[in-house]
């Protein structure tokens, strides 16, 4: 039995790694990429068999942000040109819906740029969600509209949204690095107003800026002490333009280590590849399904993304199954 079989066996058993495990996860040899893999898919094929989640995402608010975040390209900060709008209209936000089904996407992602939701841009949102499931009675709703008031979070799933994202991006100790305009507690905080309100928390992280392991470690556990259903692993597509901009310093290999550590320390949990997945993972992107069990199909906020007919055949080559299961 290999260290990292045995890894798999102790989170089976409801234990935690260590954290030297997990360092040893992070920092193992590149010729023990596939026994790490095999383990971690041990552990993600006894919680979601060979299933793969689809989310799709559209971006119902471009740019117009005044936070200062360092990979975003829609920030204040930003010099990218990129597209700006104001609010989508409720009926192009619900016709995205329809695209998603399509593409057999189980889960919508409404996203919109800003720190939070004018109350004039949550009434298009719940107006839209209302319409989408009256359409689409299985499809799981997913908000991301930034900081959130415990009355407006109530609203939501008053509305029908089953899912709220709101990213703690990257460890408490190097969010100053990235942002000033909120703190890593904002965030924090928002999860938990989401999760009094009775609605899914998704939270996740971008790696690649310029954090350490450690941080990546911390990451990774933060989330499991946060309890969020859902985690999105993004892996940073440095835009240029943005204070990141040229930022490189991952590799394949390394994101799959990455993507394992996170299923060893949240065994139970929706791991999803999310942004960056085609620019960093690129050939090897099939071998991120051992760890993850969920990807975003389709463009992403400001970046393309691969071709859904591609990972559609990806997930048929493999022998993965898509999961349409809706979010009990």
């Amino acid at each position: 039995m290999s260290v990292y079989e045995h890894m798999a066996d102790t989170v089976l058993e409801g234990k935690e790694l260590t954290d030297e495990q997990a360092m040893a996860v992070l920092e193992s040899p590149d010729e023990e990429l596939l026994p790490l893999l095999h383990a971690a898919y041990k552990v993600r094929k006894q919680f979601y068999g060979n299933k793969v989640k689809l989310n799709m995402i559209i971006n119902t608010k471009s740019g117009l942000c005044p936070e200062n975040c360092g990979y975003c390209a829609q920030s204040i900060v930003s010099k990218a040109p990129i597209e700006k709008y104001a609010m989508m209209k409720k009926d192009e936000i619900v016709a995205g819906a329809s695209r998603a089904a399509e593409l057999h996407a189980g889960t919508y992602c409404i996203v919109a740029s800003g720190r939070g939701p004018a109350n004039r841009e949550l009434d298009i949102v719940i107006d839209a969600v209302k319409e989408i499931k009256s359409i689409h009675q299985d499809m799981t709703i997913c908000a991301c509209l930034g900081i959130l008031k415990p009355e407006q979070a109530v609203r939501l799933k008053e509305a029908g949204v089953d899912r709220y994202n709101h990213n703690i991006n990257t460890s408490s100790r190097h969010h100053a690095n990235i942002t000033t305009s909120h703190t890593y507690d904002d965030r924090v905080s928002t999860v938990e107003t989401v999760k009094e309100s009775g609605i899914s928390p998704c939270s996740g992280v971008i790696v690649g800026m310029k954090e350490t392991k450690e941080d990546i470690i911390n990451m990774a556990r933060s989330l499991k002490a946060l309890d969020a259903d859902s985690i999105p692993v993004n892996f940073l597509h440095a835009v240029d333009g943005t204070p990141l901009e040229g930022t490189n310093e991952l590799n394949p290999r390394y994101c799959l280590k990455v993507l394992c550590l996170f299923r060893f320390i949240n065994p139970m949990k929706e791991i999803r590849i999310s942004g960056g997945r085609e620019v960093n993972l690129r050939s090897l992107q099939p071998l991120g399904l051992y760890p993850a069990n969920s990807i975003f199909i389709g463009d992403y906020l400001t970046t393309e993304g691969q071709e859904g007919t591609k990972d559609w055949q990806m997930l048929e080559d493999m022998g993965f199954e898509v999961d349409l299961e809706p979010l009990n």
